[in-house]
C-alpha cells in the first residue's frame, strides 16, 4: 500500500506514521510506516499539486519512481543524513 500526502514537517509527519500517533487513519489502519521516497518544494501550491499527480498514477509508475531512486526500499527516515 502507498500513501501519498503533503507535510511541512516531515520529520515529524515520518514520526507520527511511526508512532500512529493517530490510531484510525489510513497509515495507521494499512501499517504504511517506512518513508521510501519523498520530494521537496518552495511552494505548498507546487506540493499539492504533486501530490494529487501521484495519487492518480498506476502502482507501477509510483513503483519506478521509487525503485530510480531507492531501489532497496530504504526507510529513508532511518537515514542519519536524512534527519539533519
Amino acid at each position: 500500500m502507498f500513501y501519498v500526502g503533503v507535510t511541512s514537517d516531515l520529520i515529524n509527519r515520518a514520526e507520527e506514521h511511526k508512532s500512529k500517533k493517530y490510531p484510525h487513519s489510513f497509515t495507521a489502519k494499512y501499517n504504511c510506516n517506512k518513508l521510501v521516497y519523498f520530494e521537496f518544494f518552495t511552494r505548498i501550491e507546487e506540493a499539492i499539486s504533486r501530490e494529487k499527480q501521484l495519487k492518480n498514477w498506476e502502482r507501477s509508475w509510483k513503483e519506478a519512481l521509487i525503485n530510480k531512486v531507492n531501489p532497496f526500499w530504504k526507510d529513508l527516515s532511518m537515514d542519519p543524513f536524512f534527519i539533519d
